[in-house]
């Protein structure tokens, strides 16, 4: 059995900006929960409830990207890289469940004619406008290569919508006096993120069970395995996703001339690294169709 190993980047670390993240939205969280209570203002105590769950995201998030850190050992073989889609899972469900509360609240005092006190409302918004936006800023860079980032990112602009939505209630609110717009804004925000979580719940759903990544097109992959030099059967092919940021492939080659040199997987592995982003592939060379009970060579590149 033959091995090629190769070193790869891990992804880059944002414990500082989780750090600060969760710092400035629990902050924040204080002040508007205060705040809202103080005038019962539904769009603030909900946005503070919602803020709230998105701490907690944010610590889920981080908590998987931590663990999928974890080196590998005799009793979990890739480490604990699978914690990663979890963490963007629970994230997507927290942030589904957070606004079905939004929205079921709103739905209670759509016939409430309090008008809160639209400043108060505006300003304590204002500052959660910046407060997200910052946030989500800071996870901006790794979220279209990372899932569980995606996730934390998704949340924190989440944040920003809504708070934004509420500074535009409280103006409302506070020139014509409509004291129905503070839960009618907080049903029209909580529609529009659930629209746009839902991508996310069923991107980390698929990967949970195995399912190939948006990102690879196993055809493709097929067709470039069968057309290499030698190949006449491509079988067993599976491509899977070992965390939000790394793809893991395994396939058989019937190659009847016999088994091919170490050069042939070192071009192999660094194709599917650099076309297809698949880090870890694990190719099994046939010399006889598998029903013949055929001579079988081993080798696997790890990139």
């Amino acid at each position: 059995m033959e091995h090629h190993h190769h070193d790869h980047h891990a992804p880059a670390s944002f414990n500082r900006m989780f750090i600060l993240g969760i710092a400035l939205n629990a902050g924040f969280v204080a002040i508007e929960a205060f705040f809202g209570w103080q005038i019962n203002s539904l769009a603030l105590l909900a946005d503070a409830g919602h803020n709230l769950s998105d701490v907690a995201g944010l610590i889920v998030a981080w908590g998987g990207l931590l663990a999928g850190g974890l080196s590998a050992n005799a009793r979990h073989t890739y480490g604990w890289k699978r914690a990663s889609i979890l963490a963007a899972f629970a994230n997507a469900l927290f942030l589904l469940m957070a606004m079905g509360a939004l929205m079921w609240e709103a739905f209670g005092r759509l016939g409430s004619q309090a008008v809160p006190d639209g400043y108060t409302v505006m300003w304590v918004a204002g500052v959660g406008v910046m407060v997200n936006t910052l946030t989500a800023l800071l996870f901006m860079r790794g979220q279209s290569h990372d899932l569980n980032i995606r996730g934390a990112f998704l949340h924190m602009a989440a944040d920003a919508l809504i708070s934004a939505g509420v500074v535009v209630s409280g103006a409302l609110a506070l020139w014509f006096g409509w004291g129905w717009l503070d839960p009618v804004v907080s049903l029209v925000i909580a529609v529009v993120i659930v629209v746009g979580t839902w991508g996310l719940f069923r991107q980390s759903l698929h990967l949970l069970f195995d399912g190939v990544p948006h990102t690879v097109s196993l055809p493709d992959v097929h067709a470039y395995l069968a057309a290499l030099p030698g190949v006449e059967q491509v079988h067993d092919l599976h491509i899977w996703a070992l965390g939000t940021s790394e793809v893991a492939l395994t396939a058989h080659l019937l190659i009847p001339a016999g088994c091919p040199g170490d050069a042939f997987l070192v071009d192999l592995a660094t194709t599917l690294r650099q076309k297809f982003g698949i880090h870890h592939p694990t190719i099994q060379i046939e010399t006889l169709p598998a029903e013949c009970g055929c001579h079988q060579h081993f080798l696997s590149g790890d990139v």
